[in-house]
């Protein structure tokens, strides 16, 4: 089993910055890939961006271009940086890992962008 614990989340204005971290613990040497979802009230969880072992990436058309997923595989932390922040980016943000046949999400942070 893989344990997931995002942070980085807060409250940023339009057009600003905020880059969230997760940090995976247990069975990390079996994750295939890790991938960032969001979702907002009443709405479908969204997948924001994911990134593979090889390292390929990939992103919902949304967020291409403000969003970038990184990893440092020494720290087992997977990154989300996100510039040009917008208010329809306001969502809690959530790590998922697929791990073999597992899957494991984190808690959830809040991301809220004020106009």
């Amino acid at each position: 089993q893989v344990q997931l614990m995002e942070s980085g989340g807060g409250l940023v204005q339009a057009g600003g910055s905020l880059r969230l971290s997760c940090v995976a613990s247990g069975s990390v040497g079996r994750i295939v890939t890790m991938r960032w979802y969001r979702q907002v009230p009443a709405r479908q969880r969204e997948l924001v961006a994911d990134i593979y072992n090889g390292g390929s990436t990939n992103y919902a058309d949304s967020v291409k271009g403000r969003f970038t997923i990184s990893r440092d595989s020494a720290k087992n932390t997977v990154y989300l940086q996100m510039n040009d922040l917008k208010p329809e980016d306001t969502a809690v943000y959530y790590c998922y890992a697929l791990a073999g046949p597992e899957s494991s999400w984190g808690q959830g942070t809040q991301v809220t962008v004020s106009s």
